[in-house]
């Protein structure tokens, strides 16, 4: 089988880590099944050849591709750069991708959709989402149910589904939970990879960052390990199943 190639916009190394193993439990990858790039630490090759992967994966992150360019660091602007310089080739080709959280931002911004914190920001935790029409047909979201619950956690959202895409999943306080550009480019804006344990490591990392305030850490915590998330991660299963090729 191809690779997958995963990029990965987490600088801090225990979240990424945690991540990746996720992604590749969840997917049902082995290590050698996948290509990790983490964007903080290495660029995408020049001469990266798209034709070498059954699919691209990229992870979620702490930036917000809405944010003023004088308030990003040096390492998430790089960060930011590199994940949208791959977008013309992707929905170029529709090719198979998959961003999860920060992927949506960045699949709308590439779209010349708004993305911003102007509203559907979602506080850590839970979200009750509902398919559509659309999603309902959707290969990837094939057996799921009406409504399952995902876990979320961003400041920016996007504001309105962007030309070209199928709105796959809504929710109440964010309605764009998930979209498809073309035929094989998907963003989600929650977390397919996640479970309570992994979010249990981003609150403990990111306890500082503005998501929450740092003394509902412990009371978030219990939250996530109280939740039943379950369907979410089977996008991640549909789609290494549906794309990975020889």
């Amino acid at each position: 089988m191809k690779p997958f190639l995963i990029l990965q916009l987490r600088p801090e190394t225990e979240a990424s880590d945690d991540e990746f193993a996720a992604i590749l439990r969840k997917g049902g990858l082995d290590e050698g099944d996948a290509h990790r790039i983490r964007l903080d630490q290495a660029p995408i090759p020049a001469e990266l050849d798209l034709d070498a992967y059954s699919g691209v994966i990229v992870g979620g992150g702490p930036g917000c591709v809405s944010d003023p360019p004088e308030a990003k660091s040096a390492v998430e602007a790089q960060i930011e750069t590199a994940a949208l310089g791959l977008m013309p080739a992707i929905t170029g080709r529709d090719f198979p991708f998959l961003g999860c959280c920060y992927g949506i931002g960045v699949l709308t911004h590439h779209l010349g959709a708004e993305v911003s914190k102007r509203r559907y920001g979602e506080p850590v935790g839970t979200s009750d989402c509902t398919l559509t029409e659309a999603g309902r047909a959707d290969p990837l979201l094939d057996g799921f149910p009406e409504r399952f619950t995902a876990f979320v956690g961003h400041k920016e959202a996007a504001q309105e589904v962007p030309a070209g895409c199928a709105h796959l999943v809504a929710s109440r306080a964010c309605p764009y939970q998930m979209i498809r550009h073309g035929a094989n480019v998907y963003a989600t804006q929650f977390h397919p990879e996640a479970d309570s344990a992994g979010f249990e490591t981003r609150i403990r990392i990111y306890r500082h960052r503005g998501y929450f305030p740092p003394d509902t850490a412990d009371a978030l915590i219990a939250m996530c390990r109280a939740a039943d998330v379950t369907w979410p991660e089977r996008i991640l299963r549909n789609f290494v199943a549906r794309y990975a090729r020889d």
